[in-house]
């Protein structure tokens, strides 16, 4: 029903065109868009791009159909992971997909005005659902490898952050300083745990001031991850020294029932950094 080669050999032979039908609608002054690029060599390959797509997708009217939507659905794949479309905010690509579909569309329509005695309306809505539905894997490809980018970019600055956030400052050749600095939630608490006890080890670190004067909120799992901090030091024989609890963190620990008696505890940073002496 859907295979016409008569079609086919239409819209390849039109293909060019197509693509600069499209080209010449696009519209986009964001310099974080690809699309807005002024650079030949770039604009050269998103049309080649572009009429790859169009030949490739053209092929579902002259293939079986479980057999194209297979192929394109790995082809599309490797599509998606363009890095100059990655990088474009989403809402421009998916813009352009619609922009494509939309010019497919129209060149079908003028293939059935030239035709108009041969071609069957009932294949005539099994084109055009064909095409929205191939444009539509094209999109869905693009947009679950853009969220994989997305989330390995902040994954990445997740940890960058984390690391930012935490340093383990060296003060003397075995005495080093953790400043505990903003916001403190389970997920960083436990990676300031893991990279701190790593870093003690990997320096040979015997004393640590852990200072929390920086720290306005607490809650309850964060001070116990905390506490499972200092007993771990312990273990390592780094002696932990706490400076900067405020009142309320104080009352969180009492709460959970956690004891002060065996930390060596400083009002203030000035404070301990003076007990070095």
């Amino acid at each position: 029903m859907h295979r016409s080669q008569e079609l086919y050999n239409f819209l390849v032979e039109n293909s060019w065109q197509l693509t600069e039908d499209w080209y010449s609608s696009v519209e986009d002054h964001d310099p974080n868009s690809v699309y807005s690029t002024k650079d030949p060599a770039i604009i050269k390959e998103l049309k080649e791009q572009n009429q790859d797509y169009f030949v490739r997708l053209f092929k579902i009217f002259i293939q079986e159909e479980h057999y194209f939507f297979h192929e394109f659905k790995q082809w599309s794949e490797e599509l998606a992971k363009d890095p100059k479309h990655l990088i474009t905010p989403l809402h421009y690509v998916i813009r352009e997909f619609m922009k494509t579909q939309e010019i497919v569309l129209n060149y079908i329509k003028k293939f059935i005005s030239l035709n108009k005695e041969t071609v069957e309306l009932e294949k005539i809505f099994f084109w055009y659902d064909l095409v929205v539905k191939t444009v539509n894997l094209s999109m869905n490809v693009f947009i679950e490898e853009y969220h994989k980018n997305t989330s390995t970019l902040l994954n990445a600055q997740q940890e960058t952050i984390n690391e930012l956030s935490s340093p383990v400052i060296m003060i003397k050749e075995d005495v080093a300083l953790l400043p505990l600095v903003g916001h403190m939630d389970t997920g960083r608490t436990k990676f300031i745990l893991e990279n701190t006890l790593n870093l003690c080890a990997h320096k040979g670190i015997v004393h640590l001031f852990i200072d929390l004067s920086g720290v306005a909120i607490i809650d309850t799992m964060v001070a116990q991850q905390i506490f499972n901090l200092i007993n771990a030091l312990k273990l390592l024989g780094v002696k932990p020294t706490l400076s900067g609890i405020r009142p309320e963190i104080a009352q969180t620990a009492t709460n959970l029932g956690l004891s002060f008696e065996d930390i060596d505890i400083k009002f203030s940073l000035a404070q301990a950094l003076n007990s070095i002496q």
